[in-house]
């Protein structure tokens, strides 16, 4: 059975092997295959950004409480978005609109338009809590993001998550866990027969997870799904992060190419805040 370390190295090599191109149009940059300097936002090779720094703040959040808190999960976000925590350099960077103003205000947003992807690419953890019910993913994913579509968006993710921890194939996991009541995302159940082009990558958490399961549908192997994600451009970190949880879990960490891993800063980061 695969474990959450597999699961939190995964999303942390996508989110750094990603966070080099992001915002770039689609083939308008040299395929990506390696850890590189980021110049958007002047880091080096090997560092995360919200994504992974958010997914740790959760998975440090169950350590402590050894349960769902959502008030102790904000107050974690807070201490990131603030003070820099479970950042590599001590500083929250490439913070999303939804996020901001949710951690401030203290409330999730419910509106329409704050449907990006900010729940969806940290809610992986919530995959290995024993008895996690879909209320306490809707609860974990509205800190934030608020929205039915969101939460749902999140349900999908953390069950096709746990259905391969227990040794599911992908496409059986992801065919078992689309059908939703929700027809924005009604695509879902038809991604194996799309083609590249059928696919966008922005920040919309249905493109977004769109993109992240496609990836893994049509590659065999971790490196394979990973590059075919971050090289999809648009939001490429965060769509490295999604399909790299899922990569993660189904292939394990002794599949992420070696160099991708001892690119990774601050790995001690993430171990000290396994809660399993």
């Amino acid at each position: 059975m695969r474990t959450l370390r597999d699961a939190i190295y995964g999303v942390a090599v996508g989110d750094a092997l990603g966070s080099p191109v992001q915002f770039l149009q689609r083939g308008s940059y040299p395929k990506v295959t390696q850890m590189l300097y980021c110049d958007i936002f002047q880091k080096e090779a090997g560092t995360w950004t919200d994504d992974t720094s958010m997914t740790l703040a959760l998975c440090d959040s169950i350590k402590n409480c050894k349960a769902i808190d959502t008030a102790d999960i904000l107050k974690r976000f807070r201490q990131w978005l603030r003070n820099g925590k479970y950042t590599q350099d001590g500083e929250a960077f490439d913070v999303g609109r939804t996020c901001l103003t949710s951690i401030v205000k203290g409330k999730g947003m419910t509106d329409e338009y704050s449907n990006g992807n900010g729940s969806l690419m940290r809610i992986i953890p919530l995959a290995f809590v024993e008895g996690i019910s879909d209320q306490q993913i809707a609860d974990v994913s509205s800190v934030t993001h608020a929205h039915p579509l969101s939460c749902e968006a999140c349900r999908i993710y953390v069950h096709i998550a746990m259905d391969l921890k227990n040794g599911k194939a992908i496409p059986q996991a992801v065919r078992d866990n689309v059908s939703s009541s929700h027809p924005k995302l009604a695509d879902l159940k038809d991604l194996e027969s799309f083609s590249a082009e059928r696919i966008k990558s922005t920040g919309y958490v249905v493109d977004t997870l769109e993109a992240s399961l496609w990836c893994l549908l049509k590659t065999s192997s971790f490196r394979e799904a990973l590059e075919a994600a971050v090289n999809l451009g648009g939001d490429t970190d965060t769509i490295g992060a999604v399909t790299g949880g899922l990569a993660g879990i189904f292939y394990g960490t002794e599949d992420i190419p070696e160099a991708w891993i001892k690119a990774l800063r601050k790995p001690e980061m993430i171990e000290g805040c396994l809660f399993t």
